[in-house]
């Protein structure tokens, strides 16, 4: 048998990492705006893309479709965001926000600033051959 330390095996770390970033992220927004992870990525992703389908969610932020499913239903019927058939493609429904998800996206960025600026200050002088490092690897 080969020796083999899960503690130091690359995508061991990066996946610990990534999820102990999220749940530290997720608790500020869920103690403070009562949203889910998958909510939040719904939210960031059409603050950022506009009018887009579950299927374009789904692929961009590497969540379920079911999940992105119903993270847009309960962020509809809290009014964040709205559902139309896709005027090219009518088996597509496109998600996009409302004013009142847009508010609240202006609400939760500077919370989402202020927790990345933590991780940066954490790397210090490390943060820009780290964040050169992720876009090799999420490239790949």
């Amino acid at each position: 048998m080969t020796d083999f330390d899960l503690d130091d095996f690359l995508p061991y770390q990066l996946a610990v990492a990534a999820a102990r970033i999220s749940r530290g992220f997720a608790a500020r927004y869920r103690a403070e705006f009562g949203l889910s992870i998958p909510e939040w990525r719904v939210l960031a992703h059409l603050s950022q893309s506009g009018a887009v389908s579950v299927r374009e969610i789904h692929a961009r932020v590497d969540m379920d479709k079911s999940k992105v499913s119903r993270a847009a239903a309960r962020l509809e019927a809290d009014g964040y965001l709205k559902k139309e058939v896709d005027s090219d493609d009518r088996r597509l429904i496109r998600l996009s926000l409302t004013e009142k998800g847009h508010e609240l996206v202006a609400r939760i960025l500077p919370a989402a600033v202020e927790y990345q600026d933590e991780l940066l200050a954490l790397l210090g002088s490390d943060a820009p051959a780290f964040r050169n490092a992720l876009t090799r690897l999420s490239e790949k």
